[in-house]
């Protein structure tokens, strides 16, 4: 093993701070902002998505205040540190928070983690731009058709990158108010620089907060460089700070997502109708009809049909298998060929093996059914192992709760079971055993046998007629 040289550069170290502590009160809501969802994920993790694209989560900080408890948890799972400012006096302020945790890195780059669409192409091309550059602060821009609002970016030259200054909107000149390229709040900084000018800052405004846009000025009065990088999608950099505001986001996401998936060979009918979220897998030649919902972790294969009014919350749905119309499935599994609906649920902890069938106004909950088997009838199968090739008849039910505690079902290989029949667990079928439609099974059934309980049929000749001719007679008195 070749020995290492102790003069080779120390590669620089490259932080992401994620600003995430505000509260969001133009959204009107008790959850905090970051955690309100577009797409199918909070606000947060679309942008903690991006950014561990581009560095080791080790490496990204969100900076949390408000409900800092709830989005710590919220977004545990991501690995990614946290910074707590407790007192939220602004975007500046949330670095002079973060000092500590950003010390060891040469350059930090800052998110807002109310802006989901950022993508890790971006952040690496302000990355990039920046290095390139050799600035002290880069600034990622945005050209906008309607910039009111923004604060606009003035350039020292129109074709160059170097940044003469931030003008806030009530602060533009008649000229500077022709400027469409606006400032996005996304930023990257060579460390050193910036944690030796952020003590400048000064809360000398209205809301009394520190700003970190005031940094572009700060450091080109210290004769250090600051950069502009115009996003290539102005779409990228816009937040949601209203209802308004994050339905269009979702909106804009949604139709997103099914252009990438009809563009990988899904066939979408009236995509308009459909919630597909941003993380679901669809594989080529599958059909997706119209108002189909696909959310959470939802995979699903090749040739593959889902019916209209069908909602599928992290499935994993194989080939050539058909989902008809108005199917509810939930964090459950349907192997390839299986048949589904119309108007089957599925609650969490299902598996429906190849080539097996449930049919409408079937219920399934922690219930494996196996390959070949069918129960297309208006049936409920719980806590249930369902073995190959069964049959199970029309309203056939297992009742898997005794009131204190679940029990399990079993139902071995070729069983048919006759409509009407209540299993009552714990119990077993019998591989290749007969249960006779109407039964009520208490006990374990063996196998090739034929269980048959119900109540002796007695017929009583001119009964009906009898009660019929009484009534009428009562009626005449």
């Amino acid at each position: 093993m070749p020995r290492a040289n102790k003069h080779q550069p120390r590669l620089p170290k490259i932080a992401i701070a994620i600003l995430a502590a505000g509260k969001g009160t133009r959204l009107k809501s008790k959850h905090p902002k970051v955690l309100h969802e577009v797409g199918g994920k909070t606000l947060l993790a679309h942008v903690i998505a991006a950014a561990t694209k581009v560095v080791p989560a080790s490496d990204v900080f969100a900076i949390i205040g408000h409900e800092a408890d709830r989005v710590r948890s919220a977004v545990a799972a991501s690995s990614i540190g946290f910074v707590l400012q407790q007192e939220q006096r602004g975007t500046g302020h949330a670095l002079m928070v973060a000092r500590e945790a950003l010390a060891p890195y040469d350059r930090v780059i800052v998110l807002y983690g109310d802006a989901p669409l950022i993508t890790s192409q971006t952040i690496e091309r302000l990355r990039d731009f920046h290095l390139s550059k050799k600035a002290a602060m880069t600034i990622l821009t945005a050209r906008l058709e309607n910039p009111a609002g923004y604060g606009r970016i003035v350039r020292k030259k129109a074709t160059g990158d170097d940044v003469k200054a931030i003008v806030e909107q009530k602060n533009l000149t008649a000229a500077q108010q022709k400027i469409h390229e606006v400032n996005s709040g996304f930023y990257a900084f060579e460390a050193k620089p910036l944690f030796g000018h952020i003590d400048k800052l000064s809360a000398g405004n209205h809301h009394g907060e520190f700003y970190l846009t005031d940094m572009a000025a700060i450091l080109t009065q210290a004769k250090q460089r600051v950069v502009a990088v115009q996003a290539r999608d102005a779409h990228e950099v816009l937040g949601g700070n209203t209802r308004a505001e994050l339905s269009e986001i979702d909106q804009y996401m949604r139709t997103a997502k099914c252009r990438q998936l009809m563009d990988q060979g899904v066939t979408i009918l009236y995509p308009e109708t459909c919630v597909i979220d941003s993380d679901v897998e669809v594989g080529p030649d599958t059909v997706i009809e119209p108002s189909v919902q696909l959310r959470g972790s939802t995979r699903v294969g090749s040739d593959t049909r889902i019916g209209s009014y069908s909602v599928i919350l992290s499935c994993e749905i194989g080939d050539e298998v058909l989902v008809q119309t108005g199917c509810v499935l939930e964090h459950s599994v349907i192997r390839a060929r299986a048949s589904l609906g119309p108007y089957s649920h599925l609650r969490p902890g299902c598996e429906v093996c190849e080539d097996a069938h449930i049919g409408n106004f079937v219920e399934l909950k922690k219930t494996r059914v196996g390959k070949g088997s069918k129960a297309n009838h208006l049936t409920y199968l719980g806590d249930t192992e369902v073995g190959e090739k069964v049959n199970v008849g029309a309203g056939t039910i297992t009742c898997n709760y005794d009131g204190v505690s679940k029990h399990k079902t079993i139902i071995e290989d070729g069983v048919f079971v006759g409509s009407d029949s209540i299993l009552i667990a714990p119990v077993r079928i019998g591989k290749g055993a007969y249960v006779a439609a109407a039964t009520t099974v208490t006990e374990d059934v063996p196998p090739d046998s034929l269980a048959l309980g119900r109540a002796r049929q007695i017929v009583k000749e001119g009964w009906a007629k009898a009660k019929r001719e009484k009534a009428k007679a009562q009626k005449a008195k």
